[in-house]
């Protein structure tokens, strides 16, 4: 009796393991289209050189709205917000990636950039009074690409590895390293697009 018991026992967490595992499968072929990026439009830009390591891009002037990070949940609070509709007309904007962070002066921010439609003369004002909008100038970016958690620590690893290669390959590099994350939180490491990137003075 016992015996047939452990069979049916063992049988029934089999099974369970089996659900769970098809269950689990199921959820990340749902999730995997979703979470792949958080964002339709990206900020363009051209490819003006490419090594194994790192790109160069050229970027046009892109339009952000930006607000000081305190290395909290706040600071991407306060500029969803303004693109759900806090802002002087209460339109929705949709969002684009990358989503970056960078240190200007001394202070760290985090910025969105502004679909193409936008210009700087017709734009909706911002509620609240921390975020600002501003441009980023044209110019010439080195980028070095990477998957895995859009840790702090995965930012500083590979921002030093770029660093290094530009200092090798003799290219001036200007201004602070920057942050760009192109996913939502819900989007599996190994399918994560982050990127380190230094605004660099190119010369063809």
């Amino acid at each position: 009796m016992s015996g047939a018991l452990n069979f049916v026992l063992l049988s029934f967490l089999e099974m369970k393991k089996i659900f769970l595992s098809i269950s689990f499968i199921i959820y990340l072929i749902l999730l995997f289209p979703y979470s792949i990026t958080m964002a339709n439009e990206e900020a363009p830009y051209d490819i003006v050189h490419k090594t194994d390591i790192y790109e160069i891009r050229h970027y046009s002037d892109r339009l952000i709205v930006q607000v000081i990070n305190r290395n909290d949940d706040n600071s991407f609070r306060k500029l969803f917000n303004y693109i759900s509709g806090a802002n002087n007309t209460s339109e929705e904007i949709n969002m684009t990636i990358p989503v970056t962070q960078t240190i200007k002066d001394n202070e760290s921010f985090m910025q969105f950039y502004l679909p193409s439609k936008f210009t700087k003369e017709a734009i909706p004002i911002p509620s609240n009074p921390d975020i600002e909008i501003t441009t980023i100038k044209e110019g010439y970016f080195a980028v070095i690409k990477y998957s895995g958690r859009s840790s702090d620590k995965n930012f500083v690893k590979y921002s030093k590895i770029l660093y290094q290669k530009l200092l090798e390959d003799q290219i001036l590099i200007k201004g602070s390293a920057i942050k760009a994350t192109y996913n939502g939180p819900f989007t599996l490491p190994p399918f994560r697009r982050n990127e380190a990137m230094f605004n660099v003075d190119w010369k063809n």
